[in-house]
């Protein structure tokens, strides 16, 4: 087993936002992986005393300590113990139903001797190789299918369509959005490798399309992870037209897991 992680903040000056692991069990029987991407609130009231990087550093290292020690606990009641853990260390100082309190995509993946688990909540990315060298995108694709006008910025997502009936879905507060995830099990045989992106690496897919996801699977594995973020940072930095880019912040935090099962 092979296993790679990058994690780049968009900006040197403010936090990653970002959260990553890749855990390896002891008993050397499966492991997992885990990717947050942090949700940056638009100035103003969040609600809540603690920042985007607190918040995910919480849920991911809960999420991590779940799913690998609780192995024959579905992903989906996994990620639900995870947010209520985390709600529970700030619930008696924060008010957890503003609806910009700290939130995160998620992105999971566990494997096994038999099989392979996935778990994607909003707009992070899990790419999969099979064993005869295809790549499939496993993605949770309701925030892409709103219409334009329902969006604030291309970056900034309005609360009326966050976590609601019709938009799309987080991991905030609420343990029960764990369900709405999109979610799966593969034969571990027809699985060869893993990659896990936050938007701030899928960009060179979905905003500069320089290619389709296995083209950017083949990049990874063939470059090594950090390429693709170094790739996505001339694209941006080259974009001063704002052609690709529009609206949208011109460095994202940008994160890359890297598992060759």
């Amino acid at each position: 087993m092979r296993t790679e992680l990058v994690s780049e903040p968009g900006d040197p000056a403010r936090p990653n936002e970002d959260f990553a692991s890749v855990a390896l069990p002891a008993s050397g029987q499966g492991g997992a992986l885990v990717v947050l991407d942090g949700v940056t609130p638009p100035r103003g009231e969040t609600g809540c005393l603690h920042s985007v990087p607190w918040y995910v550093a919480r849920l991911g290292g809960a999420l991590t300590e779940l799913t690998v020690s609780l192995p024959d606990v579905p992903l989906p009641q996994a990620l639900s113990r995870a947010i209520a853990r985390t709600a529970s260390a700030h619930a008696a100082t924060c008010d957890l139903s503003h609806p910009r309190t700290p939130q995160a995509t998620v992105v999971v993946a566990r494997w096994s001797p038999q099989t392979v688990e996935y778990l994607v909540l909003s707009d992070s990315a899990l790419l999969v190789e099979s064993s005869e060298g295809s790549v499939a995108s496993l993605l949770d694709d309701r925030l892409s299918r709103l219409p334009r006008s329902s969006l604030a910025t291309d970056a900034l997502v309005d609360s009326t369509v966050r976590n609601k009936e019709g938009g799309f879905f987080t991991a905030a507060a609420d343990p029960s959005v764990a369900e709405r995830a999109v979610t799966g099990v593969l034969p571990r045989g027809d699985v060869r490798a893993l990659a896990a992106l936050t938007d701030g690496a899928t960009r060179w897919v979905e905003k500069f399309r320089e290619g389709d996801w296995a083209d950017c699977f083949r990049l990874v594995r063939k470059e090594g992870a950090g390429a693709l973020v170094e790739r996505v940072r001339r694209l941006e930095a080259a974009d001063t037209e704002r052609v690709f880019l529009r609206r949208s912040k011109t460095h994202d935090d940008a994160t890359v897991v890297h598992v060759e099962l």
